[in-house]
């Protein structure tokens, strides 16, 4: 007996998640509720009219939820089959927004057409998502050959650049969220561990560079990440080359050299120990290669190469910091690291967001009764910087609710990109989950004062169509593709 169409919708109807489903539309309920909390004035009684934002977010969710209902009536197999073509068109679009003369609240990533206004790069995740699942689900492939890595790492490079031309940093940072994707798929640890140990060098290296060293001319942010690199070095030999031996032999000498020379330093002669730890460096470098010719184990040069790499990105996040970044996002990360104080500039969200949640306490002060957001102390507390909203007026438990319902969410997309039968649904469900984990961990920790103010929204909570559109399509592709797991095929 054929099958209709009927059918098929009838079985992806059951097939569908409906407790993602259940938590998307709980997250709009509130995400509405922040709104109308950040936008509400005094005495305003037109909460539902258009003319006001919590009005618009109305239309914006209406029309999201109908998007989502029409990706669940298509055919799962358009996404794969068409991945490149969605692709093309966003990648696209993401360059000609960088000719794009039209600013929207001192952002250069809106493409205008007439009355059309929306922002390329929140609907590029998604199809940079399809087709990072089209290639890594394609036959032959394999992660852990360069050619085949370099190829998926440059689907995520090239709407990064696009961003970047922007002048839009923040948003280009969250196509790195790809990379618990990846280490999903297979990336060594030890590219994830680079990309971590990179982090950990330019906070370190950054904050304390003016600091010195006891009675030294010595930095202390220099002397700390030059340490760290001999012993990272080292315990990456002890992981991969699984040789005791000469990781202690070589942090016997590190430090040993370095210990002796401080203390020459501090009591005889001062002087700059950074640059005998570069001498120490260098001979561990050259130990590494040199092991890595004679006996032709490659995980030498690895290592050796992660050392060089590591010396390079420490002497050049000075550079970046001061001539690359903008001003703004320069003053920024000087905020964020305690470097300068300013309460009244570059750190005055943080620190009025931070009043906001503080003054909600435990249970918050309920529904449009919230004083520090009403007052507009805190700029775009609809938008970036929502979540204040969230903790004035629902307090710790409010917030505390909130988050959960996120974790739940992700959790939920974990497992469902787990049971997926082909590679194609696995991959793009991951990208899914670090997509929504990348926003959530960063957009909270710039409104509690964690982590740099980089302008990226909250899912589901901010307001705007661009971003609610462009996270519904992401998940709701993901159900769809999930609903046609167990589907025979004609």
């Amino acid at each position: 007996m054929t099958k209709t169409r009927k059918d098929d919708q009838q079985g992806i109807l059951q097939s569908l998640d409906w407790w993602t489903i259940g938590i998307y539309l709980a997250l709009l309920a509130l995400g509405w509720m922040s709104v109308c909390g950040a936008s509400y004035t005094y005495g305003d009684t037109e909460i539902f009219s258009l003319a006001e934002r919590s009005g618009m977010q109305i239309v914006w969710i209406g029309t999201s939820i109908v998007l989502g209902f029409v990706i669940l009536m298509m055919d799962d197999r358009f996404f794969d089959t068409f991945s490149y073509a969605i692709y093309g068109v966003f990648l696209l679009l993401l360059f000609v927004t960088i000719f794009n003369p039209h600013e929207i609240k001192g952002s250069r990533s809106w493409l205008v057409l007439g009355p059309l206004r929306l922002q390329p790069a929140e609907f590029a995740k998604f199809a940079t998502a399809l087709a990072e699942a089209k290639l890594m689900s394609s036959y032959g492939f394999d992660i852990h050959k360069w050619k085949d890595f370099g190829s998926a790492v440059l689907i995520v490079l090239l709407p990064i650049i696009c961003i970047i031309g922007q002048r839009e940093t923040g948003s280009a940072l969250v196509y790195l969220s790809f990379a618990l994707m990846f280490y999903r798929e297979g990336m060594p640890g030890s590219v994830l561990f680079t990309a971590v140990a990179m982090v950990i060098y330019f906070v370190v290296g950054i904050k304390y560079e003016n600091v010195m060293l006891w009675d030294t001319p010595t930095s202390v942010g220099k002397f700390v990440v030059l340490l760290l690199v001999q012993t990272f070095t080292a315990g990456m030999i002890w992981t991969y080359l699984k040789d005791k031996r000469m990781t202690k032999r070589i942090l016997a000498y590190s430090y040993g050299i370095t210990l002796v020379f401080l203390l020459f330093s501090e009591f005889v002669i001062p002087f700059d120990i950074v640059w005998v730890q570069l001498i120490i460096c260098a001979g561990l470098i050259g130990y590494l290669i040199f092991e890595g010719l004679s006996t032709r184990f490659i995980n030498y040069l690895y290592i050796g190469l992660f050392a060089v790499g590591s010396i390079m990105f420490f002497y050049s996040a000075d550079f970046v910091l001061n001539d690359v970044l903008e001003a703004h996002q320069r003053v920024r990360i000087n905020v964020l690291l305690g470097l300068d104080d300013d309460p009244a500039g570059a750190g005055y969200n943080v620190h009025q967001s931070e009043i906001a949640i503080g003054s909600g306490g435990l249970g918050g002060k309920g529904f449009l009764n919230g004083t520090q957001t009403k007052l507009k102390f805190v700029p775009e507390q609809d938008t970036d910087f929502i979540f204040c909203t969230v903790g004035e007026e629902e307090g710790f438990l409010g917030s505390a609710a909130v988050l959960g319902l996120f974790l739940v969410l992700i959790l939920r997309l974990m497992y469902l990109a787990e049971r997926q039968p082909f590679k194609f649904g696995r991959v793009y469900g991951y990208c899914v989950a670090s997509i929504f984990l990348f926003h959530v961990f960063i957009n909270v920790g710039m409104v509690l004062g964690l982590t740099p103010v980089i302008g990226i929204p909250l899912p589901f909570f901010s307001y705007g169509g661009s971003s609610l559109w462009g996270f519904t399509i992401l998940l709701f592709i993901f159900l769809r593709i999930d609903a046609g797991r167990n589907l025979i095929r004609q």
